[in-house]
């Protein structure tokens, strides 16, 4: 069922015409030749990284011939396997990112994609993040993007996440039912989670970092690879870019068709969900972020909630290039 949803998903974007709809590879990198033809992104349940699950055609229309997903976790456990090398490219949350690289890990990242993602969701008697002190928050463990983004943010406002806020694990289904029942105070999700929380009528939500000052001012996730593969191979890291930029537009252009697109490639079951996703998050914002005042803005918040030693600086410099990204900015103008 798998390969039959494959085919079909990638026989559907060919049928769009999406490398056409959005241009062939028009940059002096095409007369450039690839290095290898083999890239491996991952994959997770989260629907906002979309332009990565559409980019197949994409990615085949800048010379690849091998193009692989490998199954992941989300946040952390993502960085921890591409700085191991299980794959080549992952779109990330930037915290977790941040962690790995001041922690010494192999990672770049090489450009910055969109804003938004998560969303605070509490009980009625929750109105800020700072009524967070002294309350229950369910995140999936220690160290997820979850509790990263959620330390970072408290420490912002004044409240120790260590000492102030009583985080119990559960996993994310368990949670949305406990914060139905009252039993816990919060919780964060990223979609599909808060789509579904809306939809069932459950919490209300506290932060939307869509939309909410100063988080939604940054990128939320970004593209990041292992440091060799960018070393080794910088034709092919920037025709993946690339690639993933193209498909964001799409994204921005096209979100009913690419909402069935990546439900009939079983990357998500609810095509409502992956809609609602595609039409809220702001992935038309790519060409005007500033992708390293968002590793600064995360690093600092980083060392304030304890999780760094590392500054801004040490952490841009030993862990991103913009090369790519920046020379795209200006070929892939809107």
């Amino acid at each position: 069922m798998a390969k039959q949803n494959r085919r079909r998903f990638l026989g559907t974007l060919a049928a769009t015409g999406a490398a056409g709809f959005i241009g062939p590879p028009n940059s002096t990198a095409q007369d450039e030749r690839l290095e290898t033809t083999t890239v491996r992104l991952s994959k997770n349940a989260s629907i906002c990284i979309a332009p990565q699950y559409i980019s197949d055609e994409l990615l085949r229309a800048e010379g690849f011939t091998d193009i692989r997903y490998v199954a992941t976790d989300s946040g952390a456990a993502a960085a921890r396997s591409v700085a191991r090398g299980e794959f080549d490219f992952t779109t990330n949350f930037a915290p977790p990112l941040i962690i790995a690289i001041d922690a010494g890990e192999p990672i770049t990242i090489v450009g910055g994609l969109h804003a938004g993602c998560y969303e605070l969701f509490g009980t009625e008697h929750i109105k800020s993040i700072r009524d967070l002190k002294g309350k229950t928050v369910a995140i999936p463990e220690l160290g997820s993007a979850h509790h990263i983004f959620l330390s970072g943010m408290a420490a912002y406002v004044g409240v120790d996440p260590k000492r102030d806020i009583n985080f119990v694990f559960h996993p994310t289904a368990e949670s949305m039912q406990l914060l139905a029942e009252g039993k816990i105070d919060a919780l964060m999700g990223f979609p599909p989670v808060p789509q579904e929380l809306r939809a069932k009528k459950i919490g209300h939500v506290i932060m939307n970092s869509a939309i909410d000052r100063p988080w939604s001012q940054y990128f939320c996730c970004m593209l990041a690879a292992h440091r060799d593969y960018v070393l080794r191979h910088p034709v092919a890291t920037k025709r993946v870019l690339r690639a993933v930029l193209k498909a964001i537009d799409i994204c921005v252009t096209q979100p009913e068709r690419v909402a069935q697109q990546i439900v009939d490639a079983g990357f998500t079951p609810r095509y409502d969900y992956a809609l609602q996703t595609l039409k809220e998050l702001p992935y038309d914002k790519w060409r005007d972020y500033d992708a390293e005042d968002t590793m600064r803005f995360y690093s600092l918040r980083l060392r304030e909630a304890g999780m760094i030693k590392s500054n801004p600086n040490k952490i841009i410099a030993d862990g991103t290039n913009w090369r790519f990204f920046n020379e795209l900015k200006r070929e892939l103008k809107g």
